[in-house]
């Protein structure tokens, strides 16, 4: 079993190879979603650039497809009371502020595919925890664990409940990930990632 710094080249490795051979296939799909949305939202951007948290607590712009309307940022203090997260993660049922696309694209996790810019430039990596949209400063002292890693596109959490838990019950997921990563791992988490996207098993 691989550990340390032979993991980690290891998976850098990993993470270029399946994006680059995989390229064909994912560059036709970017190109579709960027039309269908530009279709459906005229003269609204197609992307939603985010500042979310890195590794070492570092600050990133991560990339995603928009699923929303423009101003959703600013609407979450419209629909604060009907957050079923505890703050200051969001989320809403049935959320009004998500458009026709949208909805497709968050049911399939398609809204997500931008984020391999993000890996080709090393700020993520395929398996990882999620980067936060709330800095660094907000984490308690033992929730940092999860800074001592690169954020993935997707992760234990991903596959056993999505955005259903609450946000300590994630960083115990991405604690005991960190604890016990290794290649091995990290294939079965795309694996099982691509049959909870399918299954459509837990909510965006």
């Amino acid at each position: 079993m691989f550990k340390g710094k032979t993991y980690l080249v290891l998976k850098r490795i990993m993470d270029l190879s399946i994006i680059f051979l995989s390229a064909p296939f994912w560059i036709p799909v970017l190109a579709l979603v960027a039309l269908a949305i530009k279709i459906d939202s005229p003269g609204a951007p197609v992307l939603f650039i985010q500042e979310r948290t890195g590794k070492g607590g570092r600050r990133i712009k991560m990339y995603k497809f928009r699923t929303m309307v423009p101003n959703a940022e600013e609407l979450k203090i419209k629909y604060a009371d009907r957050n079923e997260l505890q703050w200051p993660d969001f989320k809403i049922t049935n959320d009004p502020r998500i458009t026709r696309v949208g909805k497709f694209l968050r049911k399939t996790s398609l809204d997500e595919t931008p984020q391999l810019f993000n890996i080709i430039k090393g700020e993520m990596s395929l398996v990882g925890p999620r980067p936060t949209s709330f800095s660094a400063k907000t984490y308690r002292l033992w929730q940092t664990e999860r800074l001592d890693v690169t954020p993935g596109l997707t992760g234990l959490w991903q596959i056993f409940g999505r955005a259903a838990y609450e946000f300590d019950d994630r960083l115990r997921l991405d604690i005991a990930y960190i604890d016990r990563r290794s290649i091995w791992m990290d294939i079965n988490i795309l694996f099982e990632t691509v049959w909870a996207v399918f299954s459509q098993r837990g909510a965006h």
